[in-house]
């Protein structure tokens, strides 16, 4: 058996953040890392680690990227370490205990055998995109969508944006599962990862009801999410620059009375996104928090109907 290392550096609070939410950065390596990020000291609260676990000797250009992603160490000199394989397993999934939201089970598949008998479960491999359902963004997103459907709603029409590792798509496809349900993400890796946890999971992908359709697109550029529209659900779980950079294409791409769900924005970031959306004939219809991370859900108000002059 071969080894595999570890790389850490300090980082800052605001960078750890960054970290959970965006694994572009980390497209170009095969395979990518597993990454971590911890608070050591309590009484340091921006004082934070991140570890990168790698499955061979990291070059010099993977050591560069993973130090890009904290800007804050420029001039620490990252610790490297080699470990044994075995510990590789446990430290890669460490941290990652199975997440219970509302009726949704997501765990590693070192936890397959302790799936609720009550719980709609998802088996999701750590390390491979974010959407693990660990970030309270993801965990706040399966909460809105487990209480959309406690409450009776019906949709017919769903497009996951961003979707990571499909963890969103395939819960809206367990809610609704006669809608038709498209998966997308900029990132071909995330893609990839999507149609692999598909696999895993036994969800069917492809164009039908009750599949999973997937494409690599930025935002909704692809004619296949343009077919799709109007949706009557649309879920976002990206960042609070891109979720206003895209109110105006998915406001267009919701039919009247849908709703967007939005995560990936921090709570003094839920003002300027919601007022982004208002202005696209959005309001703000429901609201959940996890800790600082705010998850938003907006309904599009109905086109307002012309009045005919009396006469």
């Amino acid at each position: 058996m071969s080894d595999s290392w570890k790389l850490s550096l300090p980082c800052t609070k605001a960078e750890a953040e960054a970290i959970a939410e965006d694994i572009v950065p980390l497209a170009t390596l095969d395979p990518p890392p597993v990454l971590m990020t911890s608070e050591p000291d309590p009484a340091q609260p921006d004082a934070w680690r991140l570890d990168a676990y790698f499955e061979t000797a990291p070059d010099a250009a993977t050591i560069a990227l993973i130090r890009s992603l904290a800007p804050s160490a420029r001039e620490s000199k990252p610790v490297i370490e080699q470990l044994p394989e075995a510990d590789w397993v446990t430290l890669s999934q460490s941290g990652l205990d199975p997440i219970r939201a509302g009726r949704f089970y997501v765990h590693t598949p070192a936890y397959a055998d302790t799936v609720p008998a009550d719980a709609i479960a998802f088996s999701i491999e750590a390390g491979q995109a974010f959407g693990t359902g660990h970030h309270e963004t993801t965990t706040g997103c399966l909460l809105m969508l487990d209480r959309l459907r406690r409450a009776g709603a019906r949709f017919q029409a769903v497009a996951d944006i961003g979707t990571g590792t499909g963890l969103l798509a395939f819960a809206a496809r367990a809610l609704w599962p006669h809608a038709h349900v498209i998966a997308s993400d900029i990132d071909p890796v995330a893609i990839a990862v999507t149609q692999e946890n598909a696999e895993v999971n036994a969800i069917p992908v492809g164009r039908m009801r009750g599949e999973i359709e997937l494409a690599v697109a930025p935002g909704l550029r692809h004619r296949r999410l343009a077919r799709r529209a109007p949706y009557d659900l649309l879920i976002a779980n990206i960042l609070a620059g891109p979720l206003i950079e895209l109110a105006p294409a998915l406001s267009a791409a919701m039919a009247p009375g849908g709703s967007l769900i939005l995560a990936g924005l921090l709570d003094h970031q839920a003002e300027k996104v919601a007022a982004a959306y208002r202005r696209h004939g959005l309001r703000l219809a429901d609201r959940l928090d996890r800790g600082e991370w705010p998850t938003l859900r907006l309904v599009k108000r109905p086109a307002r109907r012309a009045i005919k002059p009396a006469g």
